[in-house]
């Protein structure tokens, strides 16, 4: 493996990723040791009897955290204040997205009806242009100043 921003740097076997299921690996409860008390914590944390038998001494220290944060009212409700936020954002972000969507589709739907319009108008002028050409009636000139094409235009449908 390599780094992609230092592509000198080799990655050998020293760097490993390790992505562990934890509702299998629970149901499973193959292993012992921290990896799997590891699991349990995450899986059972508010399991008082579940968690009184972990003895791995990092899992305590992060059982006895939840419990301070859980038992502190203004960090819980601080807790809640960040989550609310944070949903309060993605909402917003949602719908400024969607009227984003719905501002360009009107807008791309006026250009097309002006586009639409400039072409009629344009193809009823060659038209009116092309049949005041066969009358021979009118020079070019006259044709391109009747129909609000230019004489190049006029001598391009000749």
């Amino acid at each position: 493996m390599r780094d992609a921003h230092q592509p000198g740097v080799t990655l050998r076997n020293r760097l490993q990723l390790t992505l562990i299921e934890l509702k299998k690996a629970d149901c499973l409860r193959e292993g012992s040791g921290a990896l799997a008390e590891w699991v349990r914590f995450f899986e059972h944390w508010r399991e008082e009897e579940t968690m009184s038998e972990i003895e791995h001494a990092p899992i305590r220290e992060a059982l006895n955290r939840v419990r301070e944060l859980s038992a502190d009212e203004e960090a819980r409700r601080m807790a809640f204040v960040r989550e609310r936020a944070l949903r309060d954002e993605v909402s917003l972000l949602r719908e400024a997205r969607e009227e984003g969507f719905q501002a360009g589709e009107r807008v791309g739907i006026q250009k097309g009806e002006q586009l639409g319009m400039e072409k009629g108008r344009l193809d009823a002028a060659q038209d009116t242009a092309r049949n005041l050409i066969q009358l021979g009636v009118l020079s070019e000139g006259q044709t391109a100043q009747v129909t609000g094409l230019t004489v190049d235009q006029v001598e391009a449908l000749r």
